[in-house]
């Protein structure tokens, strides 16, 4: 009886073991999706519908040619030619009307000191000179004193129709030296025959001479 009442106890209390309810299982948060928007630009450049030209609108005719003849540019005075670098022209209204072209090497020179020489050069105008002379003279700077006219000699045929002439300081006659003075010239043209056929002006102050440098 005893073993029988401990068997209904047993299963008495595994029915109520059985029969208990059970808490029901923790389901984990999920994490909740973020939405992230992104806002995109969009330019539009507008663009020129080139116009079109219809087809059927004559074109305006292209200007007509002029037909007059321009006016012919203005003659430019040519001037007279230069001296070459170094030496220095004479004006040709000096040559009187039977010379032209008259060109100094410079317009100094001295007895003692560079340039002691000066060159001459000129072209005769008349066809009837065929030899010139050489004429000079001094005026002193310092007292205004001024000397006679010289014939220093014929100038040298250049084979061009141009007559040259070197003059040196040394050249100079020694009475007629100065410290500082004017050295005066003058041109004579002369014919085969000997005769005078025309003479240049009287160049003066123009050339410097000295006797020691200054």
């Amino acid at each position: 009886m005893k073993k029988f009442l401990f068997l209904l106890l047993a299963f008495v209390l595994a029915a109520c073991g059985a029969g208990a309810p059970t808490e029901p299982p923790v389901i984990e948060p999920t994490a909740t999706p973020q939405v992230i928007l992104q806002t995109v630009v969009v330019t539009v450049i507008p663009t020129e519908v080139p116009t079109e030209v219809p087809t059927n609108t004559p074109l305006p005719p292209p200007p007509a040619a002029p037909t007059d003849t321009p006016p012919p540019a203005p003659t430019q005075e040519v001037a007279p030619p230069a001296a070459p670098a170094g030496q220095a022209m004479v004006d040709d209204s000096l040559g009187g009307g039977v010379f032209k072209n008259i060109t100094l090497s410079g317009n100094a020179f001295s007895l003692r000191c560079a340039p002691k020489e000066i060159t001459f050069s000129v072209t005769p105008t008349d066809a009837n000179i065929s030899s010139v002379d050489f004429y000079y003279r001094i005026e002193d700077k310092q007292t205004a004193f001024i000397t006679e006219w010289k014939n220093y000699g014929k100038m040298i045929p250049d084979g061009s129709g141009n007559f040259v002439l070197n003059f040196s300081g040394e050249s100079l006659h020694p009475d007629l030296r100065r410290a500082k003075a004017w050295f005066d010239f003058q041109f004579i043209g002369v014919s085969r025959a000997g005769g005078v056929v025309g003479r240049s002006e009287k160049i003066v102050q123009q050339v410097s001479y000295t006797i020691d440098c200054q």
